[in-house]
C-alpha cells in the first residue's frame, strides 16, 4: 500500500473532519476522540458529498415503550442529500449494514520521523520533526 501524508494531526481536532485527496478520490477523514477514520467522499446511495453531511449518535429503543437510549455521539454521519446514515468507523449503512457501505480507508498518525527517511543520502543539516501527521493508507 502507498501511504498518503495528509496534514499535520493538529490540524485536526477531536470531532472536525478534513477532506484530503488519495490517490485521486477524495476522502473524509474524522477524528473520534483521537481515533481517525476515512471515508470516501461520495454516498453509494446517489454520489452526495458525504464530507457535507451532519454527524449525529444512534438512537435505540430501550427496555420500555418510549424509551430510547442515545448513544455513540458524533459517530453517524448523515448523506446531506436523502439522510442516508452511514458509521463513520466502519462505513457501514445504519439501513442496510450487510448490503450497503460507503468506502473506508486506513487512517493512522505516524512521527514525522517515520515518514521522511528513505534511502537517498545528500548532505545533511540537523532537522527536528516535532508533530505527529495524518496518514492515509489507499
Amino acid at each position: 500500500m502507498v501511504r498518503h501524508v495528509i496534514a499535520p494531526a493538529a490540524d485536526l481536532p477531536p470531532g472536525e473532519r478534513l477532506v484530503a485527496e488519495v490517490a485521486g478520490r477524495k476522502v473524509v477523514i474524522f477524528n473520534l476522540d483521537g481515533e481517525y477514520f476515512g471515508l470516501f467522499n461520495r454516498c453509494p446511495h446517489q454520489g452526495g458529498d458525504l464530507c457535507l453531511g451532519r454527524t449525529t449518535g444512534l438512537v435505540e429503543a430501550g427496555a420500555e415503550p418510549g424509551q430510547y437510549n442515545y448513544s455513540r455521539r458524533g459517530e453517524i454521519l448523515r448523506c446531506p442529500w436523502h439522510g442516508w446514515e452511514f458509521d463513520i468507523r466502519t462505513g457501514k449503512s445504519r439501513a442496510e449494514p450487510g448490503r450497503i457501505r460507503a468506502k473506508t480507508y486506513d487512517v493512522d498518525v505516524k512521527p514525522g520521523s517515520e515518514l521522511f527517511d528513505g534511502p537517498y543520502q545528500a548532505e545533511t543539516v540537523p532537522v527536528s520533526i516535532e508533530e505527529d501527521y495524518i496518514v492515509v493508507e489507499a
